[in-house]
């Protein structure tokens, strides 16, 4: 994957970090590459947000996964 260019699409967001790994996971799982944008304030961990992004191909594909996971 080192050689390839992807253009990213950033498919979740949130302020957890246990949620940005669950769904890392599972995207991960169905053999989807992830990118971690962690936009966290390092001093103040309630501020921002980790974001994560897949390849623009996977898209449709990591949504569909994302509508499985459930956090309530």
């Amino acid at each position: 994957m080192d050689d390839i260019k992807f253009n990213w699409y950033r498919v979740y967001s949130t302020d957890k970090n246990y949620e940005a790994a669950i769904v890392k996971g599972k995207l991960e799982e169905n053999d989807i590459p992830v990118l971690i944008l962690n936009k966290q304030d390092s001093s103040y961990i309630f501020l921002g947000e980790i974001e994560l992004h897949v390849p623009i191909q996977f898209k449709d594909e990591a949504i569909k996964i994302l509508d499985e996971i459930s956090f309530d």
